[in-house]
């Protein structure tokens, strides 16, 4: 099943709906161990979508990838505005170069990933988004094409995310916590389990 124009709008509208119903939350886990802004700022940037997202799905998908990704950029402030554009930045540069869904749909998640990895130099283990983005990659690599991908997937983000908690944070305004980061979920692991969770659900049709 290849992202058609109306799975795409749907994906961004269910993400924005989610992050904005989520935006208290992901701010709470930000007071924590940041700035305390992370769901105001996301939601913020995916309204910006959700507002272009007719202009924005009726693009080749390459192009659509990127238009979100800039739009994330330009308009999600802090640290998470260039890892969260990266992301879509380098998946659609995945797809622009003969990637396709759902066949090569590792490829493309993958290199969103390494985007994130190289514009954060960071790496799975620092209690950063990437601590989602990973484990879920790496199962895609594992399982794709597989029966019931998307409920893997949705257990991997959630046990991702919430395994952040005990970790050190060692990246970010949070690294400057040391210990004292212990204990609290990473913002940007939860908000990337968010919209993984939401595009599970409009790929498999739940909504």
């Amino acid at each position: 099943m290849a992202i058609e124009p109306a799975m795409l709008r749907a994906i961004i509208v269910e993400s924005a709906g989610r992050i904005t119903a989520a935006a208290e939350e992901l701010s709470a886990l930000d007071a924590a161990i940041g700035d305390g802004d992370h769901g105001t700022n996301m939601q913020r940037g995916f309204e910006a979508v959700l507002v272009g997202a007719s202009d924005i799905s009726g693009l080749p998908f390459e192009a659509a990838l990127a238009a979100i990704g800039r739009t994330l950029v330009m308009t999600v402030g802090g640290a998470s505005g260039p890892l969260y554009g990266s992301f879509f930045l380098g998946a659609g540069s995945a797809v622009a170069h003969g990637r396709r869904l759902p066949r090569d749909l590792a490829e493309v998640f993958g290199a969103g990933v390494d985007a994130v990895a190289a514009r954060g130099r960071s790496s799975a283990g620092e209690k950063t988004m990437l601590d989602v983005l990973v484990p879920v990659c790496e199962l895609l690599r594992a399982e794709a094409g597989r029966p019931g991908l998307a409920e893997k997937v949705r257990v991997v983000a959630r046990q991702s995310a919430e395994r952040t908690a005990p970790m050190v944070a060692s990246k970010g305004r949070a690294a400057y916590l040391g210990a004292r980061s212990v204990g609290h979920v990473d913002p940007g692991a939860r908000s990337s389990c968010l919209i993984i969770e939401a595009i599970c659900d409009v790929w498999e049709g739940r909504l």
